[in-house]
């Protein structure tokens, strides 16, 4: 009896666990999905709408923003709270989409490059980590992660190589969009 009893109550801290990190999951996705639309929104304001990049960036933000939409319900769905950085997120992804749209186009396709590579690496681990379990979930980044794919193609095909200090910049912002994961799954 005491044997089933143990059994039962770790059962539950293992059901809960999952879904303590399947909430962290959708949580660390929202936060990204709504950095990337204002790393975007950055970019817009300064590049305007009327060149090639500026076109195709729009073009990776009205996709981000349906990324942002899908999380967002997602997450009222199964009453999953955002991340407190949000604010933060908000002011420093807009910073630094108008900092590399400033430094030139190439610059601007350098971010996305960047942060696509560590997007794609996050969505590709929690797909191990879904396994079979959460087939929604697990559809929804899969979806997503195409998606992003296409933004470093396309971002790779607009110059993103030639930017300035190209090696540099996508070291530190590979960095920084590593950061910001490890901060939105927790906090």
């Amino acid at each position: 009896m005491e044997k089933l009893e143990t059994l039962k109550a770790n059962s539950r801290r293992s059901s809960a666990l999952n879904q303590a990190q399947i909430a962290s999951m959708i949580r660390v996705n929202q936060a990204g999905e709504y950095g990337a639309k204002r790393i975007y929104a950055g970019q817009l304001a300064v590049m305007g709408d009327r060149t090639p990049a500026a076109r195709a960036i729009a073009h990776m933000a009205e996709q981000e923003q349906r990324h942002l939409s899908a999380f967002d319900a997602m997450m009222a769905q199964r009453g999953i709270r955002p991340t407190m950085l949000q604010p933060v997120w908000d002011v420093a992804g807009f910073a630094l989409g108008a900092a590399t749209a400033a430094i030139g186009p190439e610059a601007a396709m350098a971010c996305t490059v960047a942060i696509e590579t560590e997007i794609d690496r996050h969505y590709a681990e929690q797909l191990g980590q879904l396994g079979e379990g959460e087939p929604e979930l697990s559809a929804m980044i899969a979806e997503f992660q195409a998606e992003e794919l296409e933004h470093k193609a396309a971002a790779l095909e607009q110059g993103a190589e030639r930017a300035p200090a190209y090696p540099l910049m996508s070291l530190v912002i590979r960095a920084g969009c590593r950061a910001a994961i490890a901060l939105s799954k927790r906090i």
